[in-house]
């Protein structure tokens, strides 16, 4: 990919620069990929955010560049998520991510703790500064869930995994994609499992899924289906995420759970 299109890349927060630019390091575009992005601000209002395209040598180092169509690529934004947990000022489940996809297929993940400056990044078959854990859980495991439908959850899944199983109720699809990994903080809960059970949006989502992606880890609907991160911006098969675990018999243990259409 040629250079052009991070300029494009326009934020409305100061939290964005760190998160822009290692997605720009790893690839730029010969014209403006397509954008999807929660926040929806009026041109007049928004901040430009400059970046001189030097790439920091640590990063630099770990990276595999890659040309693919401009066209292929869709940018998925999200400038603020876990937005509830902000303003309960739960700040440690607060996420600014960025995700590329090519074809519909997460590539390049960045999910960025503003409150702690921590960032996770990584790039399919391109590099990472995160990893795996060095074991889980698949008999009992701890499943980390959205705060809103914790119970419903935890019903199921000690019907499936038994009753010793723990359900962590946390805030941000970020946060709990994090909490799969080898994360150095100490208010970053650890889980086994990331469950969903109701519609979510793909700029929600797509960061994790690339990093998971890149990682030899899974996420997928609830059915086992993979997500396409093209077309309307919303998935409605619930997800379950993984990492060195066996997926498929994750899904196969789960029985049917309901899902909405919308939040």
């Amino acid at each position: 990919m040629a250079s052009g299109g991070c300029q494009q890349m326009r934020m409305t927060n100061r939290n964005m620069e760190l998160t822009q630019r290692h997605v720009c390091q790893a690839a730029t575009f010969v014209v403006s990929p397509q954008i999807n992005s929660e926040e929806r601000v009026d041109t007049a209002d928004q901040e430009t955010v400059s970046w001189d395209h030097s790439i920091p040598e640590d990063i630099k180092q770990k990276i595999q560049p890659k040309e693919v169509p401009a066209e292929s690529v869709t940018v998925w934004i999200d400038p603020l998520d876990a937005t509830q947990e902000y303003t309960e000022d739960l700040r440690q489940y607060v996420t600014t991510m960025v995700c590329v996809a090519v074809n519909g297929k997460p590539v390049i993940g960045v999910i960025h703790k503003p409150f702690s400056s921590y960032t996770a990044w990584a790039m399919v078959d391109g590099g990472s500064n995160v990893k795996a854990r060095s074991s889980y859980n698949e008999k009992t495991p701890r499943i980390i869930v959205s705060r809103s439908h914790a119970g419903k959850v935890e019903q199921v899944a000690r019907q499936t995994f038994g009753n010793k199983t723990v359900i962590i109720p946390a805030g941000g699809a970020g946060y709990k994609v994090l909490a799969l990994l080898d994360v150095p903080e100490e208010n970053q809960e650890k889980a086994d499992v990331y469950i969903h059970v109701t519609y979510i949006k793909k700029w929600d989502i797509c960061a994790g899924n690339a990093v998971l992606r890149a990682l030899g880890g899974h996420m997928t609907t609830l059915t086992g289906e993979e997500i396409s991160y093209t077309g309307s911006d919303g998935n409605e098969g619930g997800l379950i995420a993984s990492i060195n675990m066996n997926h498929k018999a994750l899904i196969e243990k789960l029985p049917d759970l309901e899902k909405t259409s919308h939040k």
